[in-house]
């Protein structure tokens, strides 16, 4: 059973840089064929992918986000982590990681992250 588990502050101020990392157990992130992602929810909206990596770690962002967003990868830990930068109240969600890209079958408890001064 795969599981995986976001962290980090969930407070960020207008400006800063949202930092998260999602640990994985149950299988490692180097295995073929599987995407690994970050995806959010912002209160009242739908669900927004915002980039991912291949197990031999290729990365893709969402177009909308490709300015502010990096995705990196520690193998030895079997983590993953999210940076997004100069946020806005508008980066305001619950983040989620989770496994897969289009069809994602395991994800995080999700976390609340807030942006505000």
């Amino acid at each position: 059973q795969v599981q995986l588990q976001e962290s980090g502050p969930g407070l960020v101020k207008p400006s800063q840089t949202i930092s998260l990392t999602c640990t994985v157990s149950g299988g490692s992130i180097t295995s073929s064929p599987y995407y690994w992602s970050w995806i959010r929810q912002p209160p009242g909206k739908g669900l927004e992918w915002m980039g991912d990596f291949t197990y031999e770690g290729s990365k893709s962002y969402s177009p909308s986000l490709k300015s502010r967003i990096s995705i990196s990868r520690d193998t030895s830990k079997n983590q993953f982590s999210l940076q997004l930068s100069s946020v806005t109240p508008d980066d305001t969600a619950v983040y989620y990681c989770a496994r897969g890209r289009v069809k994602n079958d395991y994800w995080g408890q999700g976390t609340q992250v807030t942006v505000s001064s």
